[in-house]
């Protein structure tokens, strides 16, 4: 015996269509709110006005010869390998700054302790960060931005 499909099983099955839509909508509008800090800047006009600064920061920071050559995870935390022209950065500081990508987190001061010459470790929770690194040796400055997980 067949069934005979009538509004009402048109009007569930229309129902359950936009229902499913606008559920999924819902969730991923929830998702995307929660997990965005909101701003890359919080004033891009103070910004611009750096901007200019920056780039010559920048170029300072590349006539040093420093690189940043790796910055991994690591049971201990965060392990961070500077060379100069000459292999490992000797005999210089490193502080730094952990943010979390989407500004879930609040912003971590890292303390770097110095293993060997050229190596540092800074103890961090696991997760994804973005680590804003300053090196300083003999009064000169190095910066680099590196994302991690």
């Amino acid at each position: 015996m067949t069934r005979k499909f009538t509004g009402r099983h048109m009007a569930v099955i229309l129902i359950l269509f936009f229902g499913t839509i606008i559920a999924v909508n819902f969730t991923m509008a929830r998702f995307a709110l929660s997990t965005f800090g909101g701003t890359v800047v919080d004033n891009s006009y103070v910004a611009s006005q750096n901007y200019n600064k920056w780039l010559d920061e920048g170029r300072a920071a590349q006539e040093l010869g420093w690189t940043l050559k790796s910055a991994r995870a690591h049971p201990d935390g965060i392990v961070v390998t500077l060379m100069d022209a000459d292999g490992p950065l000797r005999h210089a500081g490193l502080a730094g700054t952990a943010e979390h990508p989407l500004g879930q987190r609040e912003d971590l001061n890292l303390e770097f302790t110095e293993k060997r010459p050229g190596v540092f470790v800074a103890p961090l929770a696991e997760g994804r960060w973005k680590l804003r690194l300053r090196a300083t040796r003999s009064g000169e400055d190095y910066r680099a931005i590196r994302t991690v997980e």
